[in-house]
């Protein structure tokens, strides 16, 4: 009778201790991050869907923008993946299933944070993406200021914080490859000047909210036209291109729902370091053709919806002359990202198909300098 007894108990004590392995880990978890005498606070949201959990992640103190994150659980340990910021937080449950207690990692560096389980009023409100523009309003700029660049600026960039509209370090051919969405190569008979004098742009646009990327490119369009005296005509040419396609083991990517009409933001952290958010395979194809290859890339991989990632590798000296930056010698490290062709591979399960495709091609009949304002 004793040995019986003592048989349920250990059986009690296994079932109580595995308890927590079996719950459901589903629902809002937030913490605070603290370095370097900054505090930021995190939030996870997980849910099922399918049998599978899917996550979003927010830094509720820095940006509006959910960034997907994958949730994995497995006995009694919580792993949470953020691609798009090659971020991962790894913490063991309690008990009871109101906390967990783990590790932040981000890159190279790794600090401790505690996530609890939040619910009702305990939970920090999260914040809303900004207002879209109207899709029926204007897509034009109520005011705009061009000035030449800081001739010592690095880099180029094309953002929108707020309701503004910034471009820093752009040539008249980096505004006209970003407007009608074509690479370099495809724009004929600009003036020399359109590739090597730089301007800063602010805009603001006459309607409220935030535009979408179409939105964008108009007003862009717009500018080029009033301020740039931009004219020119449509052809065709057959160029080399890089198609992107689906790579023979399939897409390694991380699905964002959060924001389907908002902007996506590939901004790189470095040189052969671009993460992601909330960005379409059109919008890497873009980046690609604009400030890394020498060539037009388009999207042939059929891939719907927009995507969270951070692509790391090694350029070549042939890479980032669309941004007028020198890629330095490799460094031999034998512990380096790959290259690009094998990164987007590897890191993305894309890859670069090198082809021949009719394309289309701007010829600038007309382009004057802006006057500075």
């Amino acid at each position: 009778m004793k040995k019986n007894a003592l048989c349920w108990l250990v059986a009690i004590v296994l079932w109580s201790t595995g308890a927590a392995y079996a719950q459901d880990v589903t629902g809002t978890w937030q913490g605070t991050l603290e370095a370097g005498g900054n505090r930021l606070r995190v939030v996870f949201t997980v849910a099922s869907e399918g049998g599978a959990l899917k996550g979003t992640f927010y830094s509720i103190d820095q940006a509006a923008q959910g960034i997907a994150a994958t949730p994995v659980f497995q006995s009694g340990t919580m792993r949470i993946g953020v691609a798009a910021i090659n971020a991962r937080f790894e913490g063991r449950l309690s008990a009871d299933g109101a906390s967990c207690i783990g590790t932040w990692s981000q890159g190279a560096g790794s600090i401790p944070l505690a996530l609890t389980r939040a619910t009702g009023d305990a939970a920090w409100p999260l914040p809303k993406p900004p207002a879209a523009m109207a899709a029926d309003a204007p897509a034009v700029f109520e005011v705009a200021t061009i000035k030449p660049s800081n001739p010592d600026a690095q880099g180029r960039l094309f953002t929108v914080r707020g309701r503004q509209v910034i471009t820093i370090n752009t040539t008249l051919g980096d505004l006209i490859s970003f407007a009608y969405d074509v690479q370099a190569r495809q724009v004929v008979g600009a003036p020399e000047w359109a590739g090597t004098e730089k301007f800063d742009i602010t805009g603001q646009p006459q309607a409220e909210g935030v535009p979408n990327q179409q939105q964008l490119r108009k007003m862009i369009q717009q500018l080029l036209a009033d301020r740039f005296k931009v004219a020119f005509h449509r052809d065709q040419r057959s160029l080399p291109v890089y198609a992107i396609v689906v790579g023979p083991g399939g897409p390694k990517l991380t699905k964002n729902d959060t924001n389907p009409g908002g902007l996506p933001s590939l901004l790189f952290r470095g040189l052969g370091v671009l993460p992601a958010l909330n960005a379409r395979i059109a919008d890497l194809a873009n980046v690609m053709q604009s400030a890394v290859l020498d060539r037009p890339v388009i999207d042939r991989t059929g891939l719907p919806g927009r995507y969270d990632f951070t692509l790391t590798w090694t350029p070549d000296e042939s890479q980032f002359r669309g941004l007028g930056v020198r890629v330095p010698p490799a460094s031999g490290d034998p512990n380096a990202p790959p290259g690009l062709f094998t990164a987007i591979q590897e890191q993305l399960g894309l890859r670069f198909e090198s082809t021949n495709a009719p394309v289309d091609a701007l010829v600038i009949d007309h382009a004057e300098k802006p006057s500075e304002n």
